[in-house]
């Protein structure tokens, strides 16, 4: 389970992530493509990975603590767990359009 400081970093990255594609903004021309907004979010799923590996392995070398990695491991999984459920959202909206006649 999630902490709440865990929880509260995602919110956070999630709002500085709509903040910066323009979401909301009516009509107005986004800052930064889908395509770019995606290549942004997976890097950052990508880079906590190697954070969270990085500990481990300092750990394993007895320079970290278990906490440390406990927590880089728990923010990768928040990390994950959010790309693939925005995954699971673009397969579903794309699915519904497939099914809209034409």
């Amino acid at each position: 389970m999630a902490s709440p400081t865990i929880a509260a970093n995602a919110y956070a990255s999630l709002a500085r992530v709509l903040e910066n594609s323009g979401a909301g903004k009516g009509s107005e021309p986004a800052g930064q493509s889908f395509a770019s907004l995606l290549k942004d979010a997976v890097g950052s799923v990508m880079e906590s990975g190697r954070k969270s590996d990085a500990q481990t392995v300092a750990m394993a070398a007895g320079k970290a603590n278990v906490m440390d990695v406990v927590t880089a491991v728990a923010d990768t999984d928040v990390a994950v767990s959010t790309l693939v459920s925005v995954r699971d959202r673009v397969i579903a909206a794309y699915e519904d359009i497939m099914k809209m006649p034409i």
